[in-house]
C-alpha cells in the first residue's frame, strides 16, 4: 500500500523533532505531538482518557481550611478580587454551545494531564451555583467580606449596545444584601469560541468608537451612582481590559471624563490593566494601570519536567514559584501601578490538550506574592488613601484554574492565606 500524504507528514514532522542541532524543548515536543496526531496507527489500540498511565484523583490538600472566619480586623489595604457573571445559563450561550450551558460545563469535564495536576477543580460550600439566584451573591459576599475580601471588580461584556451576562449585575444592583463594595471592568475584546479575544472564531464582536464608547458609560451610569460603588478620591473606578486596542483612545478617555463631569461626578479614576503589551498608562489617558497575571509574569517553562502524560497535549507548564519570586523583586514604575497576584492559573477545563498551566503551586507562595505587594503599596507615598489597593485574580474563575472560592482540594485555605496576607491597619501603623 502506498503511503498517503498523512503518512509523510507523520514521518516528517517525527524525524523534526530528531534534528541536530538540537531544536528547543517546547518546539521538539510541538513537532512529536504534531507527528502523534498524524500516526497511521492512531486509535489502533488506544487507551481511553481515564486509563491514561498515572491518572488519578487529587484529594484533599494537608493545607485544607474549613470554614473559619477569623477575628474581625480591619485590613490597611483593600484586596479586590475579579468576578466572572457566566455561572448562569443565557440565551447566546445555549445558542452558541447548547442549551443550559454555563461555565460549569467546562469545569466539570477536565482531567489532569500529568501526576499531580489538579483537575477538576471542584467547589464546596456554595457547590455548582446559578447566580440567577439572589442569594448567592448575598452569600458570596457575606464569605469574601468574613475573609478580608474589599471589593468585586465584575466584567462587563458590552458590545456595540449589547450586553451579555448582565443579569446577576442588575439582580446585584437592586439587592442591597449584597453586601460587597464593587467596580467594574469592561472585557472589551472580542467573545470568541476559544475564549481568547482573537479575531479567530468571533462569537460576537466589538465595534469601537468614541460614541460606543460613550453610550457605554451612560448605560452603566446606573452602577457607578450605587453607594457601593467602589470611588478613589470620590471618582468612581471603571477598569479597562485591553485600552490599546480601542481606536483614539485618548479622545474616548476625554470624552469620558467629559461625559462624567456633565453628570456633576468630579471625574473618572480609570485604569488600564496590563494586558498583552501595556505599560504607561498615562500615554493612554489613564490615571493608572493594574497588573493582570498571567500577564506579563516571568515565564519558566518546566512542561518536560512534568511526566505528561496526555498524548495529545501541546500547551505548557510553567513554574509558579518562579514566576512569584520574579513578582517579588519588581521595581515600583514611575507611573501609579496597581499590583495583582493570582492563585494556580490553570485553562485546562476550556482547553484540555493545549493548556496553560502554572504549576508547583502551593498555598504559602500565593500568600507570600500577596503579603509583599501590600507591603509594597504601603511603603509607597505616591499612593493616597484610596489607592492602597491590590487586586486578585480571582474570586471565581473555575474554568482559568484561579478562584479563592473554596474547593474540595484546598478548603478555605486560599481565603484564609489572603486574610493572613492582608497587612491589618494597627500593625501598618505599628511598622510606619
Amino acid at each position: 500500500m502506498r503511503p498517503t500524504g498523512a503518512d509523510v507528514r507523520h514521518y516528517l514532522l517525527t524525524a523534526a523533532s530528531k534534528l541536530s542541532p538540537p531544536l528547543s524543548p517546547r518546539t521538539a515536543r510541538r513537532f512529536r505531538n504534531s507527528a502523534k496526531k498524524r500516526d497511521p496507527k492512531r486509535g489502533w489500540d488506544k487507551p481511553g482518557q481515564s486509563d491514561r498511565q498515572g491518572f488519578e484523583a487529587i484529594g484533599r490538600a494537608e493545607e485544607f481550611k474549613p470554614f473559619d472566619p477569623p477575628a474581625k480586623a480591619e485590613p490597611a489595604v483593600r484586596a479586590i478580587a475579579h468576578y466572572l457573571p457566566q455561572f448562569h445559563p443565557f440565551k447566546e450561550n445555549d445558542e452558541w454551545w447548547g442549551k443550559g450551558f454555563t461555565e460549569w460545563s467546562n469545569v466539570g469535564k477536565a482531567v489532569p494531564n500529568y501526576p499531580g495536576h489538579y483537575q477538576p477543580h471542584c467547589p464546596i460550600h456554595l457547590g455548582y451555583y446559578d447566580l440567577r439566584l439572589p442569594e448567592i451573591m448575598v452569600e458570596q459576599a457575606r464569605i469574601a467580606k468574613s475573609y478580608g475580601i474589599g471589593g468585586f471588580s465584575y466584567y462587563y461584556y458590552w458590545f456595540g449596545g449589547k450586553t451579555l451576562m448582565e443579569h446577576p449585575l442588575e439582580q446585584m444592583l437592586g439587592n442591597p444584601e449584597v453586601d460587597m463594595p464593587f467596580c467594574l471592568t469592561w472585557a472589551n475584546e472580542n467573545w470568541t469560541r476559544r475564549w481568547d479575544g482573537r479575531a479567530h472564531d468571533v462569537l460576537i464582536a466589538q465595534n469601537h468608537s468614541i460614541e460606543d464608547s460613550l453610550n457605554l458609560l451612560r448605560h452603566i451610569r446606573k452602577y457607578f451612582d450605587d453607594p457601593r460603588y467602589i470611588r478613589i478620591d470620590g471618582k468612581p473606578v471603571f477598569i479597562v481590559y485591553r485600552a490599546n486596542i480601542i481606536p483614539n483612545i485618548e479622545e474616548t478617555t476625554a470624552a469620558w471624563r467629559k461625559e462624567a463631569q456633565s453628570w456633576g461626578e468630579p471625574d473618572l479614576y480609570l485604569i488600564a490593566a496590563q494586558t498583552f503589551d501595556i505599560g504607561d498608562p498615562e500615554k493612554l489617558g489613564f490615571d493608572a494601570a493594574m497588573e493582570f497575571p498571567p500577564h506579563q509574569v516571568k515565564r519558566t517553562d518546566i512542561t518536560d519536567e512534568m511526566g505528561i502524560y496526555n498524548p495529545e497535549f501541546t500547551g505548557a507548564v510553567l513554574d509558579y514559584q518562579a514566576v512569584v519570586e520574579a513578582e517579588l523583586q519588581k521595581p515600583e514604575p514611575r507611573y501609579k501601578l496597581f499590583r495583582s497576584s493570582t492563585l494556580s492559573w490553570d485553562n485546562t477545563a476550556r482547553n484540555q490538550d493545549a493548556p496553560r498551566i502554572m504549576g508547583r503551586f502551593t498555598i504559602d507562595a500565593y500568600k507570600r506574592w500577596t503579603e509583599h505587594l501590600c507591603r509594597q503599596v504601603l511603603a509607597q507615598e505616591k499612593y493616597s488613601a484610596d489607592e492602597k489597593i491590590v487586586f486578585i485574580n480571582a474570586w471565581n474563575e473555575w474554568a482559568e484554574g484561579t478562584h479563592l472560592e473554596p474547593d474540595r482540594r484546598y478548603g478555605f485555605a486560599y481565603l484564609q492565606a489572603t486574610y493572613d496576607a492582608l497587612p491589618k491597619k494597627s500593625e501598618s501603623q505599628i511598622n510606619t
